[in-house]
């Protein structure tokens, strides 16, 4: 890697006001090569530093956020939960109310990556992490997300890639937490370098290829995640998150879903479901919803809900697969959590 500066403000203000870009923006360019005059914040770092040491950042400075107190608590507000982007994957995986009342987001960070990477990484940077396509990481590939003009997993090795949503990119987003946080309509809050704050939905914060092909979400040079708000659920509220890897091993997956329905006298009065590993950005599977909502719930219902979470699907030339496993995965999911 090359040398860099480094600086560790006390305040989020400060540090919105040191950054000068995102790290998506400083992949970008028309002649493949990165920014070399980027200022970039950095958390756990995981994400940062494998693109720093495959030549893919080469930033001038680094903005450390790990000395900026108060990003690392779980605070209880208003029956839900109000948590730091600097609280670790194993943090949040051990919270008793994280486990008991918000479980899916438990089991996904939980069972993320390794228990060494655990204790590091943070809920910030899982959310932010670029996406682990392996023509975006290519020094030798300058595909479209990096300012190219092809998207070379269309044509090329596209096992892992999306099944969803896919028009003009074939990514699949990263973060098995941000699927089950797009579960419990979760918020989060950004701040930015005037200490001006805004509020958006996890949902509506990650974006598709066809609104943005040059980055996941809409967080703007100098604005920092400060929060991630989980509302108060409700009492009949079951939720439970599933992945299937590869191997047993601490590897992206490459399928993931997480469910959560509110069961009353055994009608299912709400339901969300959404696909990790699946789509550019968390896919909701919204015809499943639709057929589990106001329903009693039974194997053959959620049979039916399971198959209705392909609906939209457009499998690529080697990933037709994860069909298959999208819908054992949801069937399993729904049994349980209605079980539960």
């Amino acid at each position: 890697m090359h040398a860099f500066e480094w600086m560790s403000p006390q305040g989020i203000e400060s540090a919105a006001r040191a950054a000068t870009t995102t790290v998506a923006a400083a992949m970008v360019s028309e002649r493949g090569e990165p920014d070399d005059e980027a200022a970039l914040l950095k958390a756990g770092g995981i994400d940062l530093l494998d693109l720093m040491k495959e030549g893919l950042l080469r930033p001038r400075r680094l903005i450390n956020l790990r000395d900026i107190a108060g990003l690392e608590r779980i605070e209880e507000v208003d029956g839900g939960l109000r948590i730091g982007p600097n609280v670790t994957l194993s943090q949040l995986a051990a919270h008793e109310q994280v486990r008991m009342r918000f479980r899916a987001l438990a089991e996904a960070a939980g069972t993320s990556a390794s228990p060494q990477i655990r204790h590091l990484a943070t809920l910030g940077g899982n959310l932010l992490q670029r996406p682990r396509c392996w023509y975006l990481r290519s020094r030798a590939h300058h595909c479209t997300r990096k300012g190219g003009d092809t998207c070379f997993a269309f044509d090329g090795e596209n096992q892992y890639h999306a099944i969803f949503d896919h028009k003009g990119c074939a990514i699949v987003h990263p973060s098995t937490c941000a699927t089950a946080l797009v579960a419990f309509d979760a918020r989060l809050e950004i701040t930015g370098p005037a200490g001006t704050r805004r509020g958006v939905s996890v949902e509506d914060f990650f974006l598709l290829p066809e609104a943005d092909v040059h980055r996941e979400n809409t967080l703007a040079a100098g604005e920092i995640v400060t929060a991630i708000w989980l509302p108060a659920p409700p009492e009949t509220a079951r939720s439970l998150h599933v992945k299937h890897c590869q191997t047993e091993s601490f590897d992206w997956p490459l399928a993931d879903a997480a469910v959560m329905l509110e069961v009353a006298d055994g009608i299912c009065r709400k339901a969300a479901i959404v696909l990790g590993a699946a789509a550019p950005a968390p896919h909701r599977a919204r015809a499943a919803e639709a057929a589990l909502t106001g329903q009693r719930l039974g194997e053959a219902l959620i049979r039916t809900a399971a198959r209705a979470a392909l609906q939209g699907a457009a499998p690529l030339s080697k990933n037709g697969y994860k069909l298959v496993i999208f819908e054992t995965l949801v069937r399993r999911a729904l049994l349980a959590a209605a079980a539960s």
